[in-house]
């Protein structure tokens, strides 16, 4: 059993996760203290992977980053990198729709954060960075987590996009998703099962641990 695909997926979907975090939270902060009438076009923006269909992010991701496309073409002539059937090329599309899960959460974890708290640090002359770090973020540590979760379990199961963006190559741009179609397509149904029960392994570690974590923070409240 090749475990390419287990390596490629997971890489993908910690790499997009870690883009996924800052992107997301940098966002969800800034637009949580605008107005109503740009944080509802913005929010509308900004989630709207999260409704549109997998394969039509990918058709998107392509019109963007094809090698015959402004971007696509501008970084393969000047830094000789293709964008677009590569392993890497999956972290695109397992960022952009993993996005939307930490955006929407982080955003509702601000929102609900107690802004007298804020203040009071302000009052003690910390800076709006160290407030930021040191009083927003635990205080919205639930939210977060939650979101970081999402998104990681988003992008490692992302087949739409990335099936179109990166293709399916064994050993180079195969994952769990892809590898388990392709295997059902051509009637190989014990390999498609083990790695079905491979994804939902992972997916329950991850879950476990979430509630690890979760009870400890209760613990320490």
């Amino acid at each position: 059993m090749d475990w390419f695909p287990l390596w490629n997926s997971l890489r993908i979907a910690l790499i997009s996760c870690i883009l996924v975090f800052f992107a997301g939270i940098a966002s969800a902060y800034y637009v949580a203290r605008l107005n109503r009438i740009v944080k509802g076009i913005l929010d509308v923006v900004l989630t709207l992977p999260l409704v549109l269909p997998p394969t039509v992010v990918g058709y998107f991701l392509l019109l963007l980053l094809g090698p015959r496309r402004p971007l696509g073409a501008w970084v393969a002539e000047y830094f000789e990198i293709r964008l677009v059937m590569t392993w890497y090329s999956g972290i695109f599309a397992a960022a952009v729709v993993a996005f939307p899960l930490m955006y929407r959460t982080a955003r509702g974890a601000f929102e609900s954060f107690d802004e007298t708290l804020a203040a009071s640090a302000q009052t003690l002359g910390l800076s709006n960075t160290y407030i930021f770090w040191r009083v927003r973020m635990p205080a919205c540590r639930q939210g977060i987590l939650a979101g970081v979760v999402l998104a990681f379990a988003r992008a490692l199961g992302e087949y739409g996009a990335t099936s179109m963006i990166a293709g399916y190559t064994p050993g180079r741009t195969a994952t769990i998703s892809t590898t388990v179609y392709q295997l059902w397509r051509t009637n190989q149904d014990d390999l498609a099962f083990r790695w079905v029960m491979v994804n939902l392994a992972i997916s329950a570690a991850v879950l476990l641990i979430v509630n690890m974590l979760e009870k400890q923070n209760r613990k320490k409240e």
